[in-house]
Order: structure tokens, then C-alpha cells, then sequence
């Protein structure tokens, strides 16, 4: 049944976006990409596996929260419009996500996962899902984990379609911002995240360790990492390629052990790191 779920919305984001990629393309790209198999596999593979390990985790904190924070204030939350709350849930998730996706870059241990992500040389829609499941369980973790601390994130949180209005309004979002289209939406860039805006993070230059927030640019700007030019990049991808196979990709931050650079706060630019650290775009 779930395979069968994920089967229609991958139909959907299909018949949305391929229209748009081959009408409005920023880069020219064939029918049919070379590792289009591996990113319909991690499209399937990433909206299971870390669902199923973040389960009990989730359960667990919900469990916990519920004998440490008083009753009245979930009741208050509980209580919220949905014109209040759907807005504080994104910007919540978003500020939470935000974080994890940073150390995912700069802590070389995660960036072992998240590289795998940065891997592709072509962006277009179908690359949001190209990620290794341990990436996404960190990065789910550091948006669900205030959610759930406020009240936000649980079944039964605002009527109980908050959880699910964020889900829906974060996957479409996030497939958006990797579409291969020429967009430039003037003053909107500011407010939302836009292609332009993610495609820069996903550049071989300086500039991969900018552009973090998944839905919201202010929050970069917030924390001193936005970056957002009136051109596009050049180049993406990684200076090291990873195995053209999904089991390759999977197993490659488990084995791989050759000197690499990793990526380094925001300031700082690219360094040499011994083996065992994997490096940055």
C-alpha cells in the first residue's frame, strides 16, 4: 500500500515537473540521465527507511514530553488556528532542519552521509530524493525534534493535519528548489526558497556551504549564510565521485578512507583533512 502511495505521488511530481524542466530548462539534459534509476530507487528507499527508524525515537520523545511539559500548554497549542499554527510549525521545522543540514556539512562524520546528496553533477527534481537514509534521518530529526517539543509535530497537533500540511508543503517545496528551471522571481527569493537560491548550494565552490534552510532564505540570512547572486552556477557536484552504483553510494560512507577536504563553517574555505574525512563540494 505505501508503495502503491509513493507510485502516485511520484506520477504527480512527474507530470508537474518534467513539463516545466523541458519548457523553462536552465541546463539542457537528456531524456533519460544516467543515474535516474538510482534516484527513483532513493525516492522509494527514502520515504520508508527513515520513516520505520525514526518511529521509536519519535514515540519515545513523545512519551517523555508528555510526563515533563505541563498539560495546559499542549492544550493551548492544540487550541491554535491553523492560520497561526501552520506558519509557526514551517518556520519551526525549517529553523530545526536548518541545523541539521549545517553540521551536516560541517562535521566530517555527517558529511560522510550528506555528500551523497551533493554527488550529482545535473540538478533537476528527481535529485531531491538522492540521499543516503542516514542523511535523512539526521536532518528529519533536527525538524521534528522542536515540533514535537512544542506540541506542533504529534498526531492530534492542531486537529491533527498540521503534521501532515507541513509534510506536503516541505516535500513539494523541496522538490521545487532542485528543478532544473531558469526561474528568477525578484523579490519572492527573499521570503521563499527558489531553484536559483538552492542550486548555489549545490555548487562545487565555497559557496556549497551556504543556502541551508530548506523553505525560508531569512533564516540564512539570519545566521550569516545566505548567498544569492543575479547568476547561476557554473558547475555542481563533488570533487571526488562516488560509485556510479546505489549499493556503492550506500556503502561508500562506511568505506571510503582516501584524504579528502571537507566543508568548514561559514568564513573559513575549504582544507586538506586526513583519511577518514570525507570532504566538500
Amino acid at each position: 500500500m505505501q508503495v502503491m502511495k509513493l507510485s502516485v505521488w511520484l506520477a504527480l511530481l512527474t507530470a508537474i515537473f518534467v513539463p516545466l524542466e523541458r519548457w523553462f530548462a536552465l541546463k539542457a539534459s537528456p531524456w533519460r540521465r544516467a543515474e535516474i534509476g538510482n534516484d527513483l530507487a532513493y525516492y522509494f528507499i527514502n520515504n520508508i527507511v527513515p520513516a520505520m527508524l525514526l518511529a521509536l525515537p519519535l514515540a519515545a520523545l513523545a512519551t517523555l514530553l508528555q510526563h515533563v511539559v505541563p498539560a495546559g500548554f499542549y492544550e493551548g497549542v492544540r487550541a491554535l488556528p491553523l492560520w497561526v499554527s501552520i506558519p509557526l510549525g514551517l518556520v519551526v521545522a525549517d529553523i530545526g532542519a536548518y541545523w541539521g543540514h549545517r553540521l551536516s556539512h560541517e562535521i566530517p562524520w555527517l558529511w560522510r552521509f550528506h555528500a551523497v546528496h551533493h554527488s550529482a553533477e545535473h540538478i533537476d527534481f528527481m535529485v531531491n530524493s538522492r540521499a543516503h537514509p542516514i542523511d535523512m534521518v539526521v536532518t528529519r530529526l533536527f525538524g521534528l525534534v522542536p515540533l514535537y517539543m512544542l506540541g506542533l509535530g504529534s498526531a492530534g497537533a492542531a486537529g491533527s493535519i498540521l503534521p501532515a500540511v507541513i509534510a506536503i508543503i516541505g516535500t513539494l517545496a523541496a522538490f521545487f528548489v532542485h528543478a532544473n528551471v531558469r526561474w528568477r522571481l525578484g523579490p519572492i527569493e527573499q521570503l521563499v526558497a527558489t531553484p536559483a537560491f538552492h542550486h548555489w548550494h549545490h555548487t562545487r565552490t565555497d559557496h556549497i556551504n551556504r543556502n541551508y534552510a530548506a523553505t525560508f532564505p531569512w533564516i540564512d540570512r539570519l545566521f550569516g549564510s545566505f548567498y544569492l547572486p543575479a547568476h547561476w552556477p557554473d558547475a555542481y557536484g563533488i570533487p571526488e565521485p562516488l560509485s556510479p552504483t546505489l549499493s556503492g553510494q550506500l556503502l561508500a560512507p562506511f568505506t571510503r578512507s582516501e584524504p579528502v577536504v571537507r566543508p568548514v563553517p561559514i568564513g573559513g574555505g575549504a582544507q586538506p583533512v586526513g583519511e577518514g574525512d570525507l570532504r566538500t563540494p
